[in-house]
């Protein structure tokens, strides 16, 4: 199992940086939705991905929130990596942000899009906030408790309810990826047997396994750490684990692999019970 520093003063810190991560997610929700709304020019990047002008006004309301609030911690950012800005030196933790999980549903508009904020300690997602701000679906998660959030119509918090994994239900339920599924995954879903599959897009998946909503999110197919630090954050702070293939928890700050860029992921499963008690 994973440890975490839990005395009073570190949870009151973690707290209070996480209330700072809701704030901000809620701002760069509120300016998604801005764009979302009124429709905009979608750009391709290097790699061929999507991107948005919500993507970057995101981005930069996040950051400089983040940047003033905590200037001694490094910041990992989708839109600033794929320009090439990148901390020389992550330290014990860093933030990585994803200010639009879900592009492609975005431009499709469809509504499963997410605002994606972590803290990554030692390796691991400890604190994370996952909103998508056409849902209003609103998740949180530090070590030791995760909620899910009502927000109202003016972006306002107006309640919080805790959250945990459940034992596997019968049938399973399995989270797929709308946009990204793939041979494997699809073979992985059929050798579990019956199960049933829910079909959602971006770091979503994470948070149904963590609110009980679904039982395992396996992933056979790319993503980088900023599309799932803070889904992960809030599965690990609800008792759950993602891992990968064999068997180890899945790390974070992966720099210099000799078999791919900096910050990929393997392939992994993400799951409830059974995973976390592994």
């Amino acid at each position: 199992m994973q440890k975490t520093n839990t005395t009073p003063a570190a949870a009151s810190d973690d707290g209070q940086m996480l209330a700072v991560f809701e704030r901000l997610a809620l701002a760069a929700g509120r300016e998604v939705m801005r764009v979302f709304n009124a429709g905009c020019a979608v750009d391709r990047k290097s790699d061929s991905s999507p991107v948005t002008e919500a993507d970057r006004e995101s981005e930069k309301i996040i950051l400089a929130g983040l940047r003033a609030a905590f200037p001694g911690i490094p910041c990992v950012a989708e839109e600033e990596a794929s320009a090439g800005i990148m901390p020389p030196d992550l330290g014990d933790a860093f933030f990585l942000v994803d200010p639009l999980d879900g592009t492609k549903e975005f431009v499709n508009r469809r509504t499963d899009f997410t605002v994606n904020i972590a803290l990554v300690r030692n390796g691991v997602p400890e604190i994370g906030v996952v909103f998508a701000p056409c849902t209003g679906r609103f998740f949180s998660g530090r070590p030791g408790r995760a909620e899910t959030i009502e927000v109202d119509a003016d972006y306002q918090i107006t309640g919080r309810q805790p959250i945990s994994v459940r034992a596997g239900a019968t049938p399973l339920a399995v989270v797929a990826s709308r946009s990204h599924n793939t041979p494997e995954t699809e073979a992985f879903i059929r050798d579990l047997g019956a199960a049933e599959i829910v079909s959602v897009g971006s770091s979503l998946k994470f948070c149904l396994v963590a609110g009980a909503e679904a039982d395992l999110y396996p992933r056979f197919g790319r993503t980088m750490e900023w599309d799932t630090a803070a889904g992960d954050a809030v599965l690990r702070a609800a008792g759950g684990m993602t891992r990968t293939l064999d068997g180890q928890p899945l790390t974070y700050g992966k720099r210099n692999q000799a078999d791919d860029e900096d910050f990929a992921n393997p392939h992994f499963v993400a799951s409830g019970k059974a995973a976390s008690s592994a």
